[in-house]
């Protein structure tokens, strides 16, 4: 499976692809790089088209992002709810299953933490995967880490693994078949 994780952004949109098989692999990391003089709406077409050509490179079947979030200036507030906007119609346009997450969620999922830094998001990111070069913005990081909580979220939701109020016979079962699929995850 492809899945397409995006961090949202009004001047920079993190993306990243990764493959998930027997490993977590990341196939590309990268920013659309989005000019201020320029008016939002030819900012929003931007990210459109950026989604676009990645989705039609790498092919994925799901696209993760990352939801706004309320600060202290509702203008940067709404613009960054545009440029989700955009990313998502680009996947929806293209037949992808579109997933959320709330920055809590991707923080917690990586770190352990639903009030880590980016810094702290980046060192983990950075201890999961041999990254090649290091991208230049901590938006490429944190779209690789909308990406991996959605892989983690599937994981979870497939074998019911970190589920509350999980009776014992299921969340045994649980790890009973996630031990079946994936044997090469098993240390002798």
């Amino acid at each position: 499976m492809i899945i397409f994780g995006v961090d949202p952004g009004s001047v920079i949109t993190g993306t990243a692809i990764l493959s998930v098989s027997s490993k977590i692999e990341i196939i590309e990391y990268d920013a659309i790089l989005l000019n201020k003089k320029l008016p939002q709406i030819e900012r929003l077409k931007n990210i459109y088209e950026g989604c676009k050509r990645k989705i039609r490179k790498y092919k994925p079947e799901h696209l993760a992002i990352e939801t706004a979030f309320y600060g202290k200036n509702i203008q940067s507030t709404l613009k960054l709810g545009q440029a989700s906007g955009a990313a998502i119609v680009a996947a929806l346009n293209s037949g992808l299953k579109v997933f959320e997450y709330s920055p809590r969620e991707v923080k917690k999922s990586v770190t352990g933490n639903g009030a880590a830094t980016k810094q702290l998001v980046k060192h983990f990111v950075k201890s999961t995967f041999t990254l090649k070069d290091e991208p230049k913005f901590l938006d490429s990081f944190d779209a690789i880490a909308v990406a991996l909580c959605h892989y983690y979220h599937l994981v979870k939701q497939n074998y019911g693994i970190y589920y509350r109020g999980l009776n014992k016979k299921k969340y045994g079962k649980a790890w009973l078949e996630f031990i079946k699929d994936n044997p090469d995850k098993i240390l002798n």
